[in-house]
């Protein structure tokens, strides 16, 4: 039996709204279920315990000092499950070459040792609240999505919906194929990024495919008098590869290596990654790909955290943007409800599922909406989330398109302007030909999401 250590990691007295007033603890919310056998206020200290200051017996170490450093357990409600924890700020690992915060050390403490307590059958973090002091210490993006519709010559307030697309397949292209699908993409559509796994596999090197995509770039821009913009996957398990990667690539996009995003898997790769291509490239737009989150974050694993909380932690590293899923509009998991993962990272002030968090003008992270995504399925999400101001990778619904990826993107972009005038969407495709022929490339889409459509648009097959 684990030493019963309540009385010193919890306090039920302590009123929430004194903790965020006073600024000095960082706040998490769990769902809990302790062990058969054990009680749930002995669980959460002993959880409080483990993630700051504590052991599993008293030791000789312990003064008054670290004792005023533990984390307490404020709140439960076994009912419901529901376990808040207050840590004190002074207990987060800060960096010694500039005092800033990681977020190594916020999930070393918070989902560290505790996720394997015996007397603990599962805790899942779904919330947590920065104070003032913490969002001030977090690196926060550099680059958002106001800086790529300035660059496509839009209004940077409401600029609006970026169509964009994944080179597909994700893998087996060779250097010339794979620049070809780039080029045909960008005669319609305005963004286009690796695959996670795209990098720079034996059959596709990078220091052939680079100049060639750009070259494709460039012969867009020409032929459509628009701005185009690419996301470059620079993952790796080695800080010197990733800024090799990553410099290659500016380099080889020469005077429009503005026009250039990097992209991390920020989940696998973790934290250290994230950090180090924000803090060695500033300059460039940070596109978070989560990889494997659904790992921990699936509403099915009850351990780890949510993709509220991944999406909340990518803002703090200085995501520019992070895939937040499609909100059950394509095809990974999800529901409607999902926007809120969306609001926290786009918006200056939100209230989630447990904390209000005030971002203090911290710079937004772009929701990047992909999976499954096509232009038939675009107007309810924007009727879900309420905006169109995202990134739309579309891999599927550009490359399946029946006429051309260039119609396909164009196709995305239409199907956003019918959701922003408001329209009906068959009556909308009766006047734009590619959005028109995106029910005939994506017929079962058709039928579900507009029943009739065939007699509608005249389509007989």
């Amino acid at each position: 039996m684990a030493l019963d250590q309540s009385s010193r990691y919890s306090d039920l007295s302590l009123k929430e709204e004194d903790l965020i007033a006073g600024g000095q603890h960082i706040l998490c919310a769990y769902k809990m279920k302790p062990a058969s056998g054990y009680g749930f206020l002995e669980v959460a200290s002993h959880f409080a315990a483990e993630s700051s200051t504590g052991t599993n017996v008293e030791v000789c170490t312990t003064d008054d000092f670290t004792k005023g450093v533990d984390a307490l357990v404020y709140h439960i409600d076994e009912a419901t499950e529901e376990m808040r924890i207050a840590y004190p700020i002074d207990l987060f690992d800060r960096n010694m070459i500039d005092g800033r915060m990681m977020l190594v050390s916020f999930l070393t403490l918070t989902i560290g040792n505790n996720q394997g307590m015996g007397d603990c059958e599962y805790a899942k973090m779904y919330d947590f609240f920065m104070p003032p002091r913490a969002i001030q210490l977090f690196d926060g993006p550099a680059k958002d999505i106001s800086d790529l519709w300035r660059m496509l010559g839009r209004p940077v307030v409401d600029g609006g919906y970026i169509a964009g697309t994944i080179i597909k397949p994700k893998l087996g292209l060779r250097p010339e194929p794979f620049a070809e699908a780039a080029y045909q993409f960008w005669l319609g559509g305005d963004f286009i990024k690796n695959d996670e796994p795209q990098g720079n596999q034996v059959f596709c090197p990078a220091k052939k495919v680079y100049p060639l995509v750009y070259d494709a770039m460039k012969r867009a821009m020409d032929e459509t008098g628009e701005a185009k913009l690419f996301s470059a996957n620079i993952t790796a398990d080695d800080h010197a590869e990733m800024i090799a990667r990553g410099e290659f690539i500016l380099d080889a996009f020469g005077p429009d290596a503005d026009k250039v995003a990097f992209l991390v898997d920020g989940y696998v790769g973790g934290p250290g990654m994230v950090t180090t291509a924000r803090r060695y490239f500033p300059g460039q737009y940070l596109h978070y790909h989560r990889a494997g989150h659904g790992a921990v974050t699936s509403p099915s694993s009850k351990r780890g955290y949510t993709a509220y909380v991944l999406a909340k932690m990518s803002r703090l590293q200085g995501a520019s943007g992070i895939h937040v899923g499609t909100m059950g509009y394509g095809k990974m998991e999800g529901s409607k409800d999902d926007r809120n993962i969306a609001y926290i990272i786009e918006r200056d002030e939100y209230q989630g599922p447990a904390y209000n968090q005030k971002w203090y003008g911290m710079k937004p992270t772009t929701p990047i909406i992909s999976g499954g995504m096509n232009a038939l399925r675009l107007p309810g999400f924007f009727e879900n989330l309420g905006h169109g101001n995202v990134i739309n990778t579309a891999g599927g619904g550009s490359y399946g398109h029946i006429d051309s990826p260039a119609a396909g993107a164009t196709s995305l972009r239409q199907a956003y302007e019918c959701w922003k005038a408001g329209a009906d969407p068959i009556e909308w495709a009766k006047e734009h030909k590619e959005f028109a022929r995106a029910f005939e490339s994506f017929p079962h889409d058709a039928d579900a999401i507009f029943p009739g459509w065939r007699e509608k648009l005249g389509v007989h097959k």
